[in-house]
């Protein structure tokens, strides 16, 4: 049976669905959130693309229209494409995301998780 300080300890940064696989092909972070302050969410709209590009990021959904085919859609969804998984979490923990990260908190509802994709065919 656990103990009381074994249900107190604090969890991992990153928690993994599965083992993480040996990566071999780019990873996509994913963001899906609803802006509660437009205001406040501009200092973050701002930067945030600056942050990830350094780590070879790019955008490949920012906004747009969602259509559900089952379930609630998310209000707005980003998606970003980073050469590795590596890459993706590198950024994430990055200095300068951690700046933005409080700002996004404060202005919206977010879900972020970032999965590894499949290897380019040429």
């Amino acid at each position: 049976m656990l103990g009381i300080a074994a249900l107190a300890a604090p969890l991992p940064q990153h928690v993994h669905a599965q083992t993480t696989p040996a990566t071999t092909g780019p990873a996509i972070y994913v963001s899906e959130f609803e802006v509660t302050d437009p205001e406040g969410m501009k200092p973050y709209s701002a930067r945030v693309e600056a942050s990830f590009a350094t780590f070879g990021g790019r955008y490949i959904v920012r906004g747009g229209a969602v259509v559900s085919q089952e379930g609630a859609p998310s209000k707005r969804i980003v998606m970003i494409e980073f050469p590795s998984m590596e890459r993706a979490l590198a950024w994430y923990d990055s200095p300068t995301y951690a700046e933005l990260k409080p700002i996004r908190h404060r202005a919206a509802t977010s879900r972020v998780y970032t999965v590894q994709g499949t290897p380019r065919v040429p």
